[in-house]
């Protein structure tokens, strides 16, 4: 049972928006940029993700019901499906995570390039990504407290100017300019909706989020499902409106272009005042963002390797909460990733990042609508279940049929490496066990 009072846990409304909040990004500050390159088609994709999500959230918020103090995915799928899949999609989510916080750092130095003297290289783009990370870093060893607060001072100020654009942004929409980059590829309507559609879901990695917290939720059963799908709903009407609206506004080749397309568009909206304010604005965001989802890696990394999924080093917790070795080993890694995923545009980067990082959560995702599927002994799964189940492997399905066929092949060399190395090493622990 959860240790929370129930004085202290959080009604429908709250849950809703903490999906909601967990949703909206980098993605909301970076993927017009990336998007832009095929073109506004990519309106459809948004409404194809949101439909996809709708359908995974389904199956978490299920899965919350029937484990409600769940808090890895270890919890829902060992008792469906063994030790090993919880172990790959634990391993295969907590991976995906750091991952992604690299997709973060692109976007926040993105903006912030614009506020310094210098020229957005290349070079000084991998220098200031690096730096981000490492500042991050540094602060997520001050504890969960510091982070927490630090977090909380950007989403206050970051969100409040971006906020005033796409309120005000609909008096600068040109339907000419959003007619002329509806498809700026050689391919058909259909097939730039479908290859857009992993990077478009990015933006919904997170609605698993409500199932997570469930524990910390007033009547779970009635208000997860309430809290996961609204907050997957408020997320897809936000890009859905903020993509249309920015591709109204920008000619698609300068927003794809654009190291900080928010910005680009307060420009043409205001004049050249707001373009610092809007890039100080999401890039203080985006920082807050990085720093948050760095505390929470190191954390999921830290519950692994308790676990035993991990090595033990991840589980090492400071006196002030920070798993300090298991941060310092992902600040490192990030830092590989910031190197291996250059690109001559931070879109183009951006969407290599996201691209991977779905990919690796969709694996996750298919051991939630398998465990559904299949019940467990003591649980068998009734027919709304097993319809939940179905859903969410078909919405798997189509994430991985449009995603890029060297991407899908590298996850899947990562999945079996990591489960080769676990089952080496656990076989060697128990051989190793009766000698001692």
């Amino acid at each position: 049972m959860s240790t929370t009072s129930t004085a202290k846990k959080i009604g429908p409304v709250l849950a809703t928006f903490v999906v909601a909040n967990n949703m909206i990004g980098s993605g909301f500050f970076l993927l017009p940029a990336s998007l832009a390159g095929v073109g506004g088609v990519t309106a459809f994709a948004w409404l194809l993700g949101t439909i996809l999500a709708v359908a995974l959230g389904g199956a978490f918020a299920r899965l919350a019901r029937q484990y409600p103090d769940l808090n890895s995915p270890d919890d829902y799928v060992r008792p469906a499906l063994g030790r090993d899949m919880g172990f790959l999609a634990t391993t295969l989510y907590w991976i995906s995570s750091w991952m992604g916080n690299n997709a973060i750092a692109v976007a926040a130095f993105g903006y912030l390039v614009i506020l310094l003297p210098i020229d957005d290289g290349g070079g000084v783009r991998l220098v200031g990504q690096v730096v981000l990370i490492w500042l991050m870093f540094a602060l997520n060893l001050l504890g969960p407290r510091s982070i927490a607060r630090f977090q909380s001072m950007c989403v206050i100020f970051g969100l409040l100017p971006v906020v005033a654009v796409l309120i005000a942004g609909w008096g600068s929409f040109d339907a000419d300019i959003y007619r002329d980059g509806w498809n700026v590829t050689d391919n058909s309507d259909t097939a730039v909706v479908f290859g857009a559609l992993a990077s478009v879901f990015w933006a919904f990695v997170g609605l698993e989020t409500g199932a997570m917290v469930a524990g910390v939720v007033r009547n779970p059963n009635r208000n997860v499902p309430i809290a996961t799908l609204g907050g997957i709903l408020i997320a897809g009407v936000v890009y859905l409106v903020s993509s249309v609206l920015m591709m109204g506004i920008v000619p698609a080749e300068q927003m794809a272009a654009s190291s900080a397309p928010f910005a680009l568009v307060a420009g043409q909206m205001f004049g050249a005042w707001a373009i610092p304010v809007i890039a100080a604005a999401a890039a203080l965001k985006a920082t807050g963002t990085l720093g948050g989802w760095m505390l929470v890696t190191g954390e999921s990394g830290a519950r692994a390797a308790q676990r035993g999924f991990l090595p033990a080093i991840f589980g090492r917790v400071r006196a002030n909460g920070s798993a300090g070795w298991g941060l310092f080993i992902i600040a490192l890694s990030m830092t590989g990733i910031a190197v291996l995923t250059q690109a001559p545009t931070v879109g183009e980067q951006f969407g290599t990042i996201i691209e991977m990082v779905v990919t690796l959560v969709v694996m996750a995702y298919v051991a939630a609508g398998l465990s559904l599927l299949f019940g467990t002994p003591a649980r068998r799964p009734t027919g709304s279940d097993r319809a939940l189940g179905m859903g969410a492997l078909l919405a798997c399905g189509l994430l991985a049929w449009s995603t890029d066929t060297d991407i899908l092949v590298g996850a899947l060399i990562v999945a079996l490496l990591a489960w080769a190395a676990y089952r080496g090493f656990s076989r060697r622990r128990v051989e190793d066990g009766p000698r001692a």
